[in-house]
Formats: C-alpha cells, sequence, structure tokens
C-alpha cells in the first residue's frame, strides 16, 4: 500500500496517534514552562485547521498516520503552520520534511504566498529542519534560544517550490 496524504480533520479517530503523541513530547520537553500541554493542543478550535482556510492532513503508512501537520489563516496572504509531529518511531527518514512540503503545497493552492510558524526553544531538530528547507529565522539565532522561548520562522511560497522540493528530497 506505500505512503499517501490524507486530508482530515484533528478530531478524526485516524488524527488521535498524532494529538496523542504530540501532547506527550510537549510535556516531556517542556514540563509546565509554557502551561499544560493538553491546553496548548486545544488553544485553537479544529474548525480552523479546514477548509477554507486550513487544512489538517496525514502521512500514512499501509493505512497507519505516521506523521502529520496543519495550518490555519494567519493574516490574507498568510498560512500559520502548527502540530507538526512525525511519530516516535518513524523519526530520522525525511517525513517531517514530506509533510511540509505538502503543506506549503496546499497552502499555495489556496492562494496563501507566506507561510509564518513558531516552534519551542527545546525542538533543535525542527529549527534545523526550517532553516534547512528555506525558511527564515526572525529571530537572532546566535542568542541562546531558551531566551527567546517561541522561535518564529517565515516563508515565501512560491507555486511549484514545494513539488520540486519534495521530489528532491523523495
Amino acid at each position: 500500500m506505500g505512503d499517501s496524504f490524507l486530508y482530515t480533520t484533528s478530531t478524526a479517530e485516524i488524527s488521535r496517534p498524532l494529538i496523542e503523541q504530540l501532547t506527550v513530547e510537549y510535556r516531556a520537553r517542556y514540563g509546565d514552562h509554557f502551561g499544560d500541554a493538553s491546553v496548548e493542543m486545544n488553544r485553537y478550535p479544529p474548525e480552523r485547521f479546514a477548509a477554507p482556510d486550513g487544512a489538517f492532513v496525514l502521512l500514512l503508512r499501509d493505512g497507519k498516520p505516521i506523521a502529520g501537520g496543519a495550518f490555519m489563516r494567519y493574516d490574507e496572504t498568510t498560512a500559520e503552520f502548527k502540530r507538526m509531529w512525525t511519530d516516535t518511531d518513524h523519526r530520522r527518514q525525511g517525513l517531517a520534511q514530506r509533510v511540509l512540503a505538502e503543506l506549503e503545497s496546499h497552502a499555495t493552492a489556496l492562494g496563501y504566498t507566506r507561510v509564518y510558524l513558531t516552534t519551542g526553544f527545546r525542538q533543535p531538530e525542527a529549527s534545523a529542519l526550517y532553516l534547512k528547507t528555506g525558511y527564515s529565522a526572525l529571530f537572532d539565532v546566535t542568542a541562546d534560544p531558551a531566551t527567546i522561548e517561541k522561535l518564529p520562522f517565515e516563508k515565501a511560497l512560491v507555486p511549484g517550490e514545494a513539488e520540486r522540493n519534495e521530489r528532491l528530497t523523495a
């Protein structure tokens, strides 16, 4: 069966592993630093990650979710990416980069021309991914990330670029 993308909702049963693992990961990395991880995971109503302004996507392998992410409208031209996740048993396979390219492609198709996102200071692999894939840091990258806490990034979306990057990394 192989890998495929599924556009769904954050409340769908198939999305449960993403939501549960991401909540556990936030707790493990941050404890109570940003408050209760469950509150963060429920900060936005599910409809924010749905058409016409957003999306929630899972990367499935043989029908099971192994990675995913979402976006919502930030402003008229900007999509805000959230909930990037890779299953703990499937890391270091380039799956997050594939999900990122899929989200960029879908956001571009919806007319967005820019992506904005943040990651936490205890997620260096996420920061490295965003820098590697053409995102600009909106913070001093020479500063101690713990002094900044939420690390913002942005990227201009160019039609067709996400698909080209996906082919190069596949």
